[in-house]
């Protein structure tokens, strides 16, 4: 019997560093009917080797299909399934915050309690940069609120096993 509760998936895909190749993993899994929730790619400590986070939605059937259909693919090489795994998540933030002169220090006091740094100040805004987990930079978005977000980008998430694990 199977479990057609969907659930959040996070994948760390190993994939050769080649022009093609993020459109056909992403690709692949758009085909299936799986919406793609937070992808980031960036090259690894190998120049020939990028590293997709990938975050679906799926239930266990459909997440099993993603899987097999990307061990198919030539230039997928590694695929760790991180949704059950004890890993690392981190996400970055850009928050560009209204702030007169009279309110900065809370603006920024807010920043130091979350250990983010200012990265840019304006006339009448200050830009911060945080990284954490998702439920961190949830609550720190909750509490500039208050002051006005002008803007605000994230990164998804990436991930990485912890110890000996890739």
């Amino acid at each position: 019997m199977s479990d057609t509760q969907s659930s959040q998936h996070i994948l760390s895909v190993t994939v050769e560093n080649k022009p093609g190749v993020l459109s056909r993993v992403t690709g692949m899994i758009s085909r299936r009917g799986f919406n793609i929730q937070s992808l980031t790619v960036a090259p690894t400590e190998d120049e020939g080797l990028s590293r997709m986070t990938i975050i679906v939605e799926a239930d266990e059937l459909g997440f099993e299909q993603i899987e097999k259909q990307l061990h198919k693919l030539v230039s997928v090489f590694r695929i760790s399934d991180f949704s059950e795994e004890d890993a690392i998540e981190r996400e970055l933030v850009l928050f560009k915050v209204q702030s007169t002169p009279d309110r900065r220090h809370e603006i920024i006091e807010i920043a130091n309690v979350f250990r983010a740094k200012v990265v840019d100040v304006g006339k009448n805004t200050l830009t911060i940069e945080a990284t954490g987990t998702v439920s961190k930079l949830d609550a720190m978005e909750n509490l500039l609120r208050g002051y006005g977000i002008r803007q605000l980008t994230r990164t998804g998430k990436i991930a990485m096993g912890r110890g000996h694990d890739a």
